[in-house]
């Protein structure tokens, strides 16, 4: 998956020490997110839902948003082996941009990283919102979860100019209009902007106004309908952590549309150097469906109860399993 023949565009940087020093440090980097990252970001993600779902009565409106992003991290874990062991695109050609492996592949990666984005911008001002009115339930579990439906829709109807773009490659008829929709600058653009642009503007927000709410100091902040305040810190290393992995993986993307949209060839350094950030900007982004559920875990005040709940629900033979076995203590440690 890794080269550094981008130095200057030709094959004999190959054998330079340093170019197989950072090849080797990279790929093991690689081979640790998958040998580490899927397994952790699988478990952890499906034991986010679980937990929660058992749990539907006690939960809360940032553990609705946790549970979107877990089911998105459920499917980059799931997608994270095939794209880090893929061969580059230029040696593929079932991996070229309209090859068949590589469409469908990235229509559930571009869904799903618009789910994780916009579950952190909307957990951002619904967090805003039970902060600076937490008795007016609009920020409710009922509404989050209407609100993380209408999530996934968009994300699917956002992504489908990527299959609309596959289709078209395929088919000989009507050629004239499916060469209007053959645009993929376009459609990379659009998804910069609304994948990424538009939930980072909308989480700023939110943090800013949280800063003033938490400066004035009212009797509502003894209301015990409002939020813990762990709920605040888990806020800020959600936001951080999402925003901070994904923002590579759009700034490539930005970068090859301005680059190809320019009309003029794109010098072989530059065009090896791009599909080299492009892969390390994309373990990056897959290393969030790992990270983000971490944070739940470790900062979430009321996993390791409703953790306990679901243990003792669980059958061991004819019996119940007991609370205090060996195997769920090491869990909530």
């Amino acid at each position: 998956m890794w080269g550094c023949g981008w130095f200057n565009g030709t094959g004999l940087v190959e054998e330079l020490p340093a170019c197989q020093d950072l090849q080797l440090g990279l790929s093991l980097l690689s081979l640790l997110g998958l040998v580490v990252g899927v397994p952790v970001g699988l478990c952890y993600n499906a034991l986010l839902v679980l937990v929660n779902l058992h749990s539907k009565a006690s939960m809360t409106m940032p553990d609705v948003y946790f549970v979107n992003m877990a089911v998105a991290g459920l499917v980059l874990s799931a997608l994270a082996p095939v794209h880090l062991l893929g061969p580059p695109s230029s040696q593929w050609a079932l991996w070229s941009a309209g090859g068949e492996v590589h469409v469908a592949l990235q229509i559930p990666f571009n869904v799903s990283s618009l789910v994780a984005m916009y579950s952190t911008a909307l957990l951002s001002l619904d967090h805003y919102i039970e902060r600076a009115l937490p008795r007016t339930y609009m920020a409710s579990v009922y509404n989050t979860r209407h609100v993380c439906g209408f999530v996934w829709g968009g994300a699917l109807l956002t992504s489908f100019s990527s299959l609309l773009f596959y289709i078209c490659s395929h088919v000989s008829t009507r050629a004239l209009e499916c060469a209007k929709m053959q645009n993929a600058e376009a459609a990379n653009a659009t998804l910069v902007f609304i994948g990424y642009v538009v939930p980072v503007l909308a989480a700023l927000y939110a943090l800013v106004l949280l800063s003033r709410v938490r400066r004035e100091d009212t009797p509502l902040d003894r209301d015990t309908g409002r939020l813990e305040p762990s709920a605040h810190r888990l806020l800020v290393a959600t936001v951080c952590t999402q925003f901070g992995l994904w923002t590579p993986h759009y700034l490539v993307l930005l970068g090859h549309t301005v680059l190809v949209s320019r009309g003029q060839p794109v010098d072989a350094h530059y065009l090896g150097l791009l599909h080299f950030a492009k892969d390390l900007s994309k373990l990056l982004a897959f290393s969030s469906s790992f990270v983000t559920p971490l944070l739940y875990r470790y900062m979430n005040q009321s996993f390791p109860g409703k953790l306990r709940r679901l243990m003792k629900k669980l059958p061991c033979g004819d019996r119940h399993c007991s609370p205090d076995h060996m195997g769920v203590q090491q869990v909530l440690a």
